[in-house]
C-alpha cells in the first residue's frame, strides 16, 4: 500500500501554524459529549475495557513472547485488573528495534509524519477505552482520565509530530552552491540528510501513562528512530493501546511493527536499567523520580530528556477577592489528589497577611480561608470524589497518613472521601500543615500527594526569595502568584524566570496552575533540576537527529 504522504498534510500544517502562534488550538476535542464522539462511544469504551480485564492483551504485533505478565491494580477497587502483557527480554527487544531502523530512517519526514498522524486517528476512536484504562490504573477521575490520556495526549503527540516534521524540513535537501572567484565561479552540488540517532527508549510513569509518554514517543518516531516504550508496571494498559494503534498503521503500510514496541517489566525482572545502559539505545525519555532521572542523565553516550520531581510554590501577596483565590487554590491542591507534577505544594504567606483591595487580611484568616475552601470541595459529594479521584499508590496514601513535621502544626487533617460508585476507592482529602520558614529542609522536597504546606514568611520579599531558591536548587515545574502590585509582579517574573520556572498570575476562574495547554504552554523548561527537557520546544526534537552534508564539484 502506498504511503499516505499528503493525506494528513493539512493537519500537520495547521499544527505547525499553532506552534508558531501559541494561541488556542486543539485538534482533538476535550469534551466527551455524544455530539462529538457518538452516542455509543462511552458505553463501547467502557465495555471494551471490561472485556480486556483478566485477559491477555493480544493486540500487539510482537511475536513470540517469553511469558505473559501483569501487575496492575485499580485504585478504585483495590483489586488486580488481571490484564497480562507479552514479555520480551531486552536482547530480543533491542535486536528487533535495530532490524527495524533501516527502513524507518529511510522514509521521508513527510511520510513518517503522515503515518503517525494517521495513528492518532485510530487512537481517537479509543479515547473512552483509554479513559477507563487510565482511571483504573492511575486513579484519575473519569473526566481527567478522558482528557489527559485522550485528547490532550493526542494534541501533545501531534505537537511533537509537527515540531519534528518542521525541523527536518527547515533546510533544503539539496542546492547548487557557487562562489565567485573572479573570472570563474567555484560550483558545488550540496545535499543534506537529517539522520536519526538510533534506538529510543521511553520510560513512563504511574500517574500519567500516556500524556507524559507520547511527546517523546512521537518525537523520536517522526525523526526516524525506532522506539521501545517501557511503561510503569502499574500503568500499562493506556499506553499499550497507543502502541497497538501505532503498530496497526505500520503493518497496514507493510512496515515493521517493531519500529514501535511495548517493553514491559516481568514480575521478577525490571528491564529499564538493562535497556537504558545498552549501547544500542541512543535516546531516552523519562518521567518519574529524581534519583533515577539523574542516573539516566549521567549515562554516557545517550541523549536524555527528563521530567523529574519539582517543588512547586504559590506566592500570596495581594488580590481583589480572597474567596475566589482560595477556591482556585483548593481545586489546584485537590485535583487528582495532588498527584500532578504541576500541583502546588508550598504556600508562602507573609506574617502580616494578604492585602485584599484596601484591606489587610491577617495571616491566620488567610490560612483558615484556604482550609475552609479545601474542606468545602472535599466534602461536596457531587464534586469532591470526582475532582480528587483515587490515590494511585499505597505509598502515597501512607505518606499523607504518616506525615509529621517537627516544630510545625497541623492546620487541616486528612479525612475520608467516600466515592459514590467505588466503596473501596483509595481516597483521602488534602491535609494542610504549617512549616516554619527557617526549616527549609522540611519543605525543599516534593511530598507527592494531597499535601499542602503553609509557610509564614517575614514579607513578600522573603516569599519570593524562598520560592526562587527552591526552584533553582531543587527544581520546580509550576508557580502560582497573587499580587495586584505591578512592581511585585515584575520582580516575581524576573526571579522565577532566572530559576527556570513559569508563573501563573492571579488565577481565580476556570484555569488552574496545574494545567498546561498543548501548542501554547511549554511543559517544564529544562532550566532547573525538575527536568532537562521541555514539551515541546525545538530542542526536544532536533537533539534526536543530526544534519549531515555531502558535496561534490560541478562545472561552473
Amino acid at each position: 500500500m502506498s504511503l499516505p504522504t499528503q493525506r494528513h498534510q493539512d493537519t500537520i500544517d495547521t499544527a505547525i501554524r499553532a506552534l508558531h502562534g501559541r494561541t488556542f488550538f486543539a485538534a482533538f476535542p476535550e469534551n466527551p459529549s455524544p455530539e462529538i464522539y457518538g452516542a455509543d462511544a462511552d458505553r463501547l469504551g467502557r465495555e471494551a475495557f471490561a472485556r480486556q480485564r483478566n485477559q491477555p492483551f493480544t493486540e500487539l504485533l510482537q511475536a513470540g513472547p517469553e511469558q505473559w505478565v501483569g501487575q496492575e491494580e485499580s485504585p478504585y477497587e483495590q483489586q488486580p485488573l488481571g490484564v497480562r502483557y507479552p514479555f520480551f527480554s531486552p536482547e530480543t527487544l533491542l535486536t528487533r528495534a535495530q532490524a527495524s531502523f533501516e527502513p524507518w530512517r529511510k522514509l521521508k519526514p513527510a511520510q513518517r509524519a503522515a503515518l503517525l498522524t494517521e495513528a492518532l486517528d485510530g487512537i481517537k476512536d479509543r479515547f473512552f477505552e483509554i479513559a477507563y484504562a487510565t482511571m483504573h490504573t492511575t486513579g484519575q477521575g473519569f473526566m481527567m482520565a478522558f482528557q489527559a490520556s485522550g485528547p490532550h495526549a493526542a494534541d501533545r503527540a501531534l505537537e511533537a509530530i509537527a515540531a519534528g516534521y518542521e525541523e527536518q524540513t527547515r533546510f533544503p535537501e539539496e542546492t547548487r552552491w557557487e562562489k565567485p572567484m573572479g573570472k570563474y565561479n567555484l560550483a558545488l552540488m550540496k545535499t543534506w540528510r537529517a539522520v536519526p540517532k538510533g534506538v529510543s527508549l521511553v520510560i513512563g510513569c504511574s500517574t500519567f501513562p500516556t500524556w507524559n509518554s507520547v511527546p517523546g514517543l512521537f518525537a523520536s518516531l517522526v525523526t526516524g528512530n525506532p522506539v521501545l516504550v517501557k511503561p510503569h508496571p502499574k500503568a500499562v494498559l493506556p499506553i499499550a493501546i497507543v502502541v497497538a494503534e501505532v503498530q496497526k498503521v505500520l503493518a497496514a503500510y507493510d512496515l515493521d511493527p517493531n519500529i514501535c514496541q511495548l517493553a514491559v517489566d516481568a514480575d521478577d525482572r525490571l528491564i529499564a536499567k538493562e535497556l537504558a545502559e545498552s549501547p544500542v539505545v541512543k535516546l531516552i525519555d523519562y518521567t518519574g523520580g529524581s534519583e533515577f532521572g539523574t542516573y539516566l542523565e549521567n549515562l554516557k553516550g545517550k541523549t536524555v530528556f527528563t521530567e523529574k520531581t519539582g517543588v512547586n510554590s504559590v506566592i500570596l501577596d495581594s488580590c481583589d477577592d480572597l474567596d475566589k483565590v482560595a477556591q482556585n487554590l483548593a481545586f489546584s491542591v485537590s485535583l487528582y489528589s495532588g498527584q500532578m507534577c504541576t500541583a502546588p505544594q508550598n504556600f508562602f504567606i507573609p506574617a502580616a497577611g494578604v492585602r485584599v483591595g484596601q484591606e489587610q487580611v491577617p495571616y491566620e484568616e488567610v490560612v483558615q480561608k484556604l482550609a475552609a475552601a479545601v474542606t468545602s470541595l472535599a466534602t461536596n459529594p457531587k464534586a469532591g470524589p470526582h475532582v480528587l479521584g483515587a490515590i494511585q499508590s499505597p505509598a502515597t496514601y501512607a505518606r499523607v497518613q504518616q506525615l509529621t513535621l517537627d516544630g510545625g502544626r497541623s492546620i487541616l487533617p486528612y479525612g475520608p472521601v467516600p466515592h459514590p460508585v467505588y466503596e473501596n476507592a483509595r481516597t483521602c482529602s488534602p491535609s494542610i500543615h504549617e512549616v516554619e520558614a527557617a526549616r527549609i529542609e522540611q519543605y525543599c522536597q516534593e511530598l507527592f500527594g494531597p499535601i499542602m504546606l503553609v509557610i509564614k514568611t517575614q514579607d513578600t520579599q522573603e516569599s519570593i526569595r524562598l520560592a526562587a531558591q527552591l526552584a533553582r536548587e531543587y527544581g520546580a515545574i509550576s508557580c502560582g502568584a497573587y499580587t495586584t502590585d505591578e512592581q511585585v509582579k515584575e520582580q516575581i517574573m524576573d526571579e522565577m524566570s532566572l530559576a527556570g520556572t513559569p508563573v501563573s498570575f492571579n488565577l481565580t476562574g476556570g484555569i488552574y496552575v496545574n494545567q498546561n495547554a498543548g501548542f501554547s504552554d511549554f511543559h517544564v523548561t529544562g532550566g532547573n533540576p525538575a527536568g532537562n527537557a521541555s514539551f515541546t520546544n525545538p530542542e526536544f526534537v532536533i537533539k534526536r537527529f543530526t544534519w549531515v552534508g555531502f558535496r561534490e564539484p560541478l562545472e561552473a
